[in-house]
């Protein structure tokens, strides 16, 4: 039981050290300021736990990839997400009319919940915290608590980025923080496109 412990404890501490500046809080924030809390909390939580499992399943199969292959298909990933999420922030701006602003659809918890699933399903593909968790569950031999540990820190961050979410929709139009967040997967993906060629 101690070795399942120390398993759970290094996953939760390196993954949730490693998600609070990343990414994830950032897609999260972003999705809450679309769609109702509950849904995007519900939807990344299982993306979250799909993705662990996956991790913890296959071990050290990620870290014997080249890593020059990962950077590129994270390249790619984050040139596609600061494509969507640039088109869509400068859109609304142009298409917006007062009848929008007053009224505007909102999306069912399912169909919420589905892209919040979707989006940080692919964002994670790569990342640091599911190689970290495919490391940690190689070298303690414990894929379940090491798994669980990753999970129940993703779901943290989501949590955080969820509360904050809610505040900033209420403050600043979700419009520029979309366009924000499109710079910085630009930044993300120019990083990574670095490290393909030159890692």
């Amino acid at each position: 039981m101690g070795s399942a412990l120390i398993a759970f404890a290094s996953a939760f501490a390196l993954v949730l050290a490693v998600e609070l500046p990343d990414k994830t809080l950032v897609a999260t924030l972003i999705l809450t300021t679309r769609y109702r809390a509950l849904p995007v909390f519900v939807g990344v939580s299982v993306a979250f736990a799909v993705q662990c499992v996956i991790a913890a399943a296959f071990g050290g199969v990620l870290s014997l990839l080249p890593d020059q292959v990962v950077a590129a298909v994270v390249a790619a990933l984050f040139a596609l997400g600061a494509f969507l999420l640039l088109k869509e922030g400068f859109a609304k701006q142009e298409e917006e009319t007062a009848e929008a602003q007053e009224a505007t659809p909102t999306a069912s918890f399912w169909r919420a919940g589905l892209t919040s699933f979707g989006v940080l399903f692919a964002a994670e593909w790569g990342d640091a915290s599911q190689i970290a968790t495919a490391g940690l569950t190689a070298r303690y031999a414990e894929p379940v608590w090491v798994g669980l540990g990753a999970w129940v820190a993703l779901v943290l961050v989501a949590g955080i980025a969820v509360l904050v979410g809610r505040k900033i929709a209420e403050r600043i139009k979700p419009q520029l923080i979309q366009r924000v967040a499109g710079f910085v997967f630009v930044g993300f993906a120019l990083f990574a496109t670095y490290e393909a060629i030159f890692g």
